[in-house]
C-alpha cells in the first residue's frame, strides 16, 4: 500500500501540471500537499501513537498553509521553507532511528526514497524565487542573452540536431525594392531635423517593427535549442571611422525595442556610430580582439575551442556576449556607400546570429507604364541570408512581405505599434 501513495502523487501532480501547467507549474504547493498526505499515512502504516499521528498531522497541515501563503506571495520569507524542509527531515530521521541504528542495509533502503524526497525538498528551497509580477523570469534552461523557447513544434526540435551548422542551415533571397516614396520620406526627415537620416535609419526600423508584429523572428539557436531574445533586439553592424582601404574595420552594437520608433533608431544609431568615430579610443570589440590576438596561436585555437563550448552550454559571460557581434539578432551592412550591389553573406557558425541583411546601392531602370509612357524608377536590391532553424519558409516570407508593406509607407514607422506580439512560450 506505501508503495502506491508516491506513484499515485507523481500521476496526480503529472495530470494537474499536463491540465493546468500553465498557470501552476511555479504556483502550486500541490507537491507540498500531496507529500504530506504521503508521510502522515506512511506513519498511520506503521501503527504510530494516535496522539503522535496527529501531532504529525498538525505540522504537516501547517507546512501545505504556510507553502501555499508563500507561493501565492502573501508572505515572502524564503528562507524559513528552508527550515521547514530541514525540520521534516528531522523528523523523519527520528521516525527512523531504529532503521539507521540496525547498520543494515535493507532497512537502509526501506527510508532512502523518503530521506531523498525531503532532501530534494531542500535543495529546492533554496532556488525558489516567487515572482507575481505577470512577467517572464529566467528560469533553469534559459542562457542569460535568451530564454529557452519550450513549446515548438516536433519537427522544429528535431531539425538542429540534423542541421548542426548555420551556414548548413541557412536559407537565401534576394529581392529589389522600388525606393521613390522612400527618398520622399528620407528627404522630409532631414527637413524635421534629422541631418544624416538616410535609407539605413529606415530599413533599421522596419525590420524592428517586423520583430513587434512577428516576434520569432528575434529567436536564434545554440546548443541544438531555440531561444527567444524577447524584447532585446541586438542589431549589429560593421562601421569605418573613415572611408578609405587602409581605415580599420570595427563593429557596434544597438539594444533596440519593439515598440522603437524611426526616431528612437535615428537617435541610438548615431549615437553609437558617433562614439565609435568620435573616440581615439578602440570600441569594445577592438580591445577584446587586440587582447586575443596576444595569444600564441595554439593558445588561440584552444581559447576559441573553449569559448564554443561555453557557448554550447549558455555560460559564456554576458560582457563578452556584449562585444561580440556574432551574437546578436540581426546584422545588417550597407553597400551603398561602396557603390556596389548587395552583396550575399555568410552566416556564421560561431555565435548565434541568425539573420544577415545586405543592401546595396541604387540604380535607375526605365518602365513602361499601363499607358504606354516611359518612367524612370530607382530600386535598391536586398539579399538576406537566413537560419531557417528559428522559424519556418513559410514565416520568413510573410515578414518580407510585411517588411516591404512597410517601406511603401513609411510613414507607419513613425509611431510606435498598437500592439507586440509576444513569442511562444
Amino acid at each position: 500500500m506505501l508503495l502506491i501513495l508516491p506513484v499515485a502523487a507523481s500521476l496526480i501532480y503529472a495530470l494537474i501540471v499536463l491540465l493546468d501547467g500553465q498557470e501552476h507549474f511555479y504556483r502550486t504547493a500541490v507537491p507540498v500537499v500531496l507529500m504530506a498526505v504521503y508521510f502522515t499515512a506512511n506513519l498511520a502504516f506503521r501503527g504510530t501513537w494516535m496522539r503522535y499521528l496527529v501531532l504529525n498531522a498538525a505540522v504537516y497541515l501547517a507546512f501545505i498553509v504556510f507553502y501555499n501563503l508563500l507561493v501565492s506571495g502573501v508572505i515572502r520569507p524564503i528562507s524559513v521553507v528552508f527550515l521547514m524542509f530541514a525540520g521534516a527531515v528531522a523528523v523523519l530521521g527520528y521516525d527512523s532511528r531504529s532503521a539507521i541504528l540496525s547498520r543494515q542495509w535493507a532497512a537502509y533502503f526501506q527510508i532512502l526514497p523518503d530521506f531523498t524526497m525531503l532532501f530534494g525538498g531542500l535543495l529546492v528551497s533554496l532556488a525558489i524565487r516567487p515572482h507575481l509580477d505577470g512577467r517572464y523570469h529566467p528560469t533553469w534552461g534559459d542562457r542569460s542573452d535568451g530564454r529557452r523557447v519550450r513549446t515548438l513544434p516536433p519537427m522544429s526540435v528535431v531539425v538542429p540536431y540534423i542541421m548542426v551548422n548555420r551556414n548548413g542551415a541557412c536559407n537565401f533571397i534576394r529581392d529589389e525594392l522600388e525606393i521613390t516614396d522612400l527618398e520622399q520620406y528620407v528627404r522630409e526627415k532631414r527637413r524635421e531635423g534629422l541631418t544624416n537620416f538616410g535609407l539605413t535609419h529606415v530599413f533599421i526600423a522596419a525590420y524592428v517593427r517586423c520583430v513587434a508584429r512577428y516576434p520569432a523572428l528575434n529567436r536564434f539557436l545554440s546548443g541544438q535549442r531555440v531561444y527567444s531574445r524577447g524584447d532585446d533586439i541586438q542589431y549589429c553592424m560593421s562601421v569605418k571611422k573613415e572611408m578609405s582601404t587602409d581605415a580599420p574595420d570595427t563593429c557596434i552594437k544597438l539594444h533596440l525595442k519593439p515598440t522603437d520608433t524611426v526616431y528612437d533608431v535615428y537617435r541610438k544609431f548615431n549615437e553609437e556610430v558617433e562614439k565609435v568615430k568620435n573616440t581615439p579610443l578602440n570600441s569594445n570589440f577592438d580591445q577584446t580582439a587586440r587582447l586575443f590576438t596576444m595569444l600564441p596561436g595554439l593558445v588561440f585555437k584552444f581559447t576559441v575551442w573553449l569559448l564554443k563550448t561555453l557557448d554550447y552550454f549558455g555560460l559564456i559571460p554576458l560582457f563578452l556576449l556584449e562585444v561580440s557581434p556574432f551574437h546578436g539578432s540581426v546584422f545588417f551592412t550597407s553597400m551603398g556607400s561602396l557603390g556596389i550591389p548587395a552583396i550575399v553573406h555568410h552566416l556564421y557558425d560561431f555565435g548565434n546570429l541568425p539573420v544577415f541583411i545586405a543592401f546595396g546601392c541604387k540604380f535607375r531602370r526605365n518602365e513602361v507604364s499601363a499607358d504606354g509612357k516611359v518612367l524612370k524608377k530607382k530600386y535598391v536590391d536586398m539579399t538576406f541570408n537566413l537560419d531557417e532553424r528559428i522559424c519556418d519558409g513559410f514565416y520568413y516570407a510573410t515578414v518580407l512581405k510585411y517588411m516591404r508593406r512597410l517601406l511603401s509607407d513609411p510613414h507607419r514607422l513613425d509611431t510606435p505599434p498598437e500592439r507586440v506580439e509576444k513569442d511562444i512560450d
